[in-house]
């Protein structure tokens, strides 16, 4: 399974903490979906609905490691027009095309054509392992 950080932001991060590199944060967040592990690029089993939703501001601040979306994320059902199953996401810096960020797994979920498709405020949790 290749879900999780692509190697270029991990190195860019591990740079920054390790070697006092500048990072840049992306300036824009866009999520699509697919219906299988999206692979190391973040390419692999796009979904038919390949539209990406901005979700630049759809986190707050993060807390103890981790942070949830604090809005819904929607596909309106003109844009669902392919039963499938969501099974992944993907996040990159632009509406097309851009750089691949990071990708996880979601609920499978059972779509139909003319469906719409959310992901619920607080039901995307990203997270960092903590020392305890």
């Amino acid at each position: 399974m290749a879900v999780g950080l692509s190697s270029a932001l991990a190195d860019a991060l591990l740079n920054a903490l390790v070697n006092q590199t500048n990072y840049t944060a992306p300036t824009a967040l866009w999520m699509q979906l697919h219906t299988a592990d999206p692979g190391a690029a973040g390419t692999n089993a796009v979904a038919g609905n390949a539209t990406r939703k901005d979700i630049t501001t759809a986190f707050p601040n993060a807390g103890s490691g981790t942070v949830s979306n604090n809005v819904d994320i929607a596909w309106t059902s003109g844009e669902v027009d392919t039963s499938e199953d969501y099974t992944h996401y993907s996040v990159w810096s632009a509406s097309s095309a851009g750089t691949f960020y990071w990708s996880g797994v979601i609920t499978a979920n059972a779509v139909v054509v003319g469906d719409q498709f959310k992901i619920l405020s607080g039901d995307l949790d990203l997270t960092f392992a903590i020392a305890a």
